[in-house]
Formats: structure tokens, C-alpha cells, sequence
């Protein structure tokens, strides 16, 4: 188990279940699903006049949607702020490949009409076939993603 979590587990927990909580509260309260890739699209309305940015349910809901991505980024800096480590967390991976990464899942959530999170969390809860189906193939990619990298990076150092 400490494999898989070297730095525990409860703390993933607590996450999905704040995050859970949040996300049925702002449903069962204000009857408003909570999507990233949602928020992503309404911001950009407010600096695009593309049309597909100009949707009528985009426009109409791009207040709310960022104050609520402004109230995560907060909640985040507030978490850290009270209970971060002393220092900032750090990865080996380069700039150029979190940016590409981050550009092909931005274009995996527009394509598939939601980020991974949003049919996890959103979708699964409203008992959405589509969503059920998308996070089924976000995961098995995603399984085979790691394992081909692991193997990869098994290759690379038994070789050398």
C-alpha cells in the first residue's frame, strides 16, 4: 500500500469527499452542475467573440462559473497557506511537456464535452450513459498510458 501512496491516503480521501460535497451542494442548492472544462469555455467568452464561445449558455453562466474557479484556486492557496509543507511541490517533468500535455487534455475535454473530472464527478452522479462511457475509455487510456511509460522507462534504464 505504501507503493501506491508513499505519502498516505487520507488526504485523497478528504479531497474526493470535499470535492464531492461541493459539487452536490452547488446541484441540490442552485441547481448548477459544476464542469471545469465548462468554466474554461464560459471564461473565454468574456475575450473571444468566436461564436462558439458566444453560446447563449456560456454567456449566461460566466459569472457564476468564475467566481466558483476563483473560489478553488483560493481554497487551494488557503489549504496550502494553513496545512502545505514548508516547501513548494516540484516535478522532473519539462515545461515544454507539461504544456503539451496540458494542450491535449484541453482538447480531449472539448472533444469528449467534458474534462475528466466533470464526467466523473458530475456525470456519473446524474447517471449519465455518456458519461459512464467516457470515463470508462478516460481510464483505460489512461492505464495504458502509464504502463506503456513504465515499460518505456524500464527499457531506457536496463539499457543504459
Amino acid at each position: 500500500m505504501n507503493e501506491l501512496f508513499p505519502t498516505g491516503w487520507a488526504h485523497y480521501l478528504n479531497g474526493g469527499l470535499l470535492i464531492g460535497a461541493g459539487v452536490s451542494l452547488m446541484f441540490i442548492l442552485l441547481g448548477r452542475v459544476v464542469g471545469m472544462s465548462s468554466v474554461f469555455s464560459s471564461s473565454w467568452s468574456f475575450v473571444t467573440q468566436r461564436a462558439f464561445f458566444q453560446q447563449a449558455s456560456l454567456v449566461d453562466s460566466r459569472v457564476w462559473r468564475l467566481v466558483c474557479a476563483l473560489g478553488l484556486v483560493a481554497g487551494a492557496a488557503l489549504w496550502w497557506w494553513l496545512m502545505g509543507p514548508e516547501t513548494a511541490a516540484s516535478t522532473q517533468v519539462t515545461p515544454l511537456r507539461l504544456g503539451l500535455g496540458g494542450v491535449l487534455v484541453g482538447f480531449g475535454a472539448r472533444l469528449s464535452n467534458g474534462c475528466t473530472s466533470g464526467h466523473g464527478i458530475c456525470g456519473l452522479s446524474s447517471l449519465s450513459r455518456p458519461s459512464l462511457a467516457a470515463v470508462l475509455l478516460f481510464m483505460v487510456v489512461a492505464i495504458i498510458t502509464a504502463n506503456v511509460m513504465a515499460y518505456a522507462a524500464s527499457a531506457v534504464q536496463g539499457a543504459a
